[in-house]
C-alpha cells in the first residue's frame, strides 16, 4: 500500500504520515522543508520518498502528479494549507492568492487527477483537510474560511457522486477545530480553547477515512459547535465569531 501526503513537514500531516506508516503504508511525503521531511522519514517504519515542492505554484502541482502517477497511490491526503489573519482589505493580495492556490487550486487538481486514477482501479481513499471554519462565516480570516468552505463542499459533493455510482473509491473531509500545530504561530493568533493534539487528530482522521466516513470532526466540543452553527442565525454567528477572532489576536499579543 502507498500513500501520498502533502503538507507533511509538521502538525497533522506529519502525524498522519507516521500513523499511516505504522499501518504498513509506504509513503510519498511532500512539503517545502526537506529537513523536516527527513526527520519524518527517520521516524517511519516503512519506505518514505521525499519530494520538496511548493504546491502554491500550480506548475509544481502538475509536476508532482507527473512524478508519482505511475506509483499506484492507494491513499491521497491533501493536507497542505496555510492561513491568513487580518481584515480583508489589509492582507497582502499576493498572500491571499498564494493561500487560495495552495488551499484550493492544488487540492482541486490533485483530487481530480488521482480520483480518475482510483476510479479506473475502483479502489482508493482521498482525505481532504478542511476545518470547522468551513461551516461558519469568518471575519478577520475571511479568505481562509472561504477556502475551507470550498474544500468541504467539494468533498461532500464528490462523496455523493461516488455513492450514487456505488464506487469502491472513498473520499472524506477532515474538519478539525483548534489543533496544536505550527499553523497557529504562522498566522499570529492564539486559540481561546485548548487545542487537540495533532497526533490524536491524525489517528482519528485516518481511522474514520478508512471506514468511509464523509465528514470527520474530532472532539466532542467541535461536534457541538457544528450543531450550534446550524441553529444560530448567521447574523448573530458572524458577530460572535468576529469577537472570538479579535480575542485570539489580543491573546497572542499579550
Amino acid at each position: 500500500m502507498k500513500a501520498l501526503v502533502t503538507g507533511a513537514s509538521s502538525g497533522i500531516g506529519y502525524n498522519i504520515s507516521k500513523y499511516l506508516s505504522s499501518l504498513g503504508y509506504d509513503l510519498i511525503v511532500v512539503a517545502r522543508r526537506t529537513d523536516c521531511l527527513q526527520n519524518l522519514k527517520n521516524e517511519c517504519k516503512t519506505r518514505v520518498e521525499i519530494i520538496s515542492l511548493d504546491l502554491s505554484i500550480k506548475d509544481n502541482v502538475y509536476k508532482l502528479y507527473s512524478m508519482v502517477k505511475n506509483k499506484k497511490i492507494d491513499m491521497l491526503v491533501n493536507n497542505a494549507g496555510i492561513g491568513l489573519y487580518g481584515k480583508f482589505e489589509s492582507t497582502e493580495l499576493s498572500k491571499d492568492i498564494s493561500m487560495i492556490n495552495l488551499n484550493i487550486i492544488s487540492l482541486h487538481i490533485l483530487t481530480k487527477l488521482f480520483l480518475k486514477d482510483m476510479k479506473k482501479r475502483n479502489e482508493g481513499h482521498i482525505l481532504n483537510v478542511s476545518s470547522i471554519a468551513a461551516f461558519m462565516p469568518g471575519s478577520l480570516m475571511s479568505s481562509y474560511y472561504a477556502t475551507k468552505s470550498y474544500v468541504a463542499k467539494l468533498t461532500k459533493s464528490i462523496y455523493y457522486e461516488l455513492k450514487k455510482e456505488k464506487s469502491n473509491v472513498k473520499i472524506s473531509v477532515l474538519c478539525p477545530g483548534p489543533v496544536d500545530t505550527q499553523f497557529n504561530d504562522n498566522i499570529g493568533i492564539n486559540f481561546s480553547v485548548r487545542p487537540l493534539k495533532s497526533s490524536y487528530v491524525a489517528k482519528y482522521a485516518i481511522d474514520k477515512c478508512l471506514k468511509g466516513k464523509q465528514v470527520i470532526i474530532p472532539g466532542i466540543s467541535i461536534k457541538l459547535l457544528k450543531i450550534i452553527s446550524k441553529i444560530i442565525p448567521e447574523i448573530i454567528l458572524v458577530k460572535i465569531n468576529y469577537i472570538i477572532q479579535l480575542n485570539k489576536k489580543k491573546c497572542y499579543e499579550k
